[in-house]
């Protein structure tokens, strides 16, 4: 009976950790293409997005 769970037990091992990979691989992929879309490299806080801000609206000389 030891033998039967063990059996029974690797591929349910197996199957969680390549379904936890596939899920990382996914979450992935939909990261590179909000980034992309974006065209932002990282998130970015408050007085970075100021001074863009500031930048693009000072007009240039």
């Amino acid at each position: 009976m030891a033998e039967n769970s063990k059996s029974v037990l690797l591929p349910m091992v197996a199957a969680a950790v390549f379904a936890g990979l596939g899920r990382m691989v996914f979450q992935k992929i939909k990261a590179d293409r909000l980034a992309r879309e974006t065209r932002i490299a990282g998130p970015v806080d408050e007085k970075t997005r100021q001074w863009i801000s500031d930048v693009v609206r000072t007009p240039r000389q």
